[in-house]
């Protein structure tokens, strides 16, 4: 699966401004449980929020050993580091491809949905304002009190979807 990749036609998705820091959210999330904020989960915070692209641990923990202050983050700390993230509401597990989980931000970001490509898995983001209407109504109409909402769409996408450009000859199936 290629969870950083984003095909040329699909624009990036603008970061929205946010008040605090990820660094001092999260700070703040594990006072409130009694924990703190170690030199260790801070290092694993500002890599997630470095850039955002899709990853999963495995990717995570790749480009935590390529940094120079992170040689003391263990596995284990990024695995409760992401667990604590997720119970925070600042990332979030988008789908899982090859028995992994794959996170993005759900904290300084704009609300999206996703499309999926079954055959090379992309993970495609899409902000419509429609979808969130809809939800509304609809949730209003039930007397539904929502607390969020994941939609994403399964498909071949658009590079995936071309013809092969060239056609193989009967001759050269010989």
């Amino acid at each position: 699966m290629n969870v950083t990749r984003n095909h040329a036609e699909t624009p990036r998705l603008p970061p929205v401004q946010v008040k605090i820091s990820p660094t001092e959210k999260f700070r703040e999330f594990l006072e409130a449980k009694g924990q703190r904020l170690t030199h260790e989960r801070r290092i694993v915070v500002e890599e997630v929020y470095s850039s955002h692209e899709h990853f999963d641990s495995e990717q995570l923990i790749n480009r935590l050993a390529n940094r120079k202050d992170s040689n003391r983050v263990s596995r284990s700390t990024v695995y409760r580091t992401l667990s604590l993230l997720e119970e925070a509401g600042m990332l979030r597990k988008v789908a899982r491809q090859n028995d992994r989980d794959v996170y993005e931000h759900d904290y300084g970001y704009p609300r999206h949905d996703h499309m999926i490509c079954e055959k090379c898995g992309d993970l495609i983001e899409f902000p419509n304002d429609q979808i969130a209407e809809l939800l509304e109504r609809i949730t209003r109409e039930y007397g539904f009190r929502r607390t969020g909402h994941r939609l994403e769409v399964y498909g071949i996408c658009r590079s995936c979807s071309r013809p092969p450009k060239s056609r193989i000859r009967k001759l050269d199936m010989i």
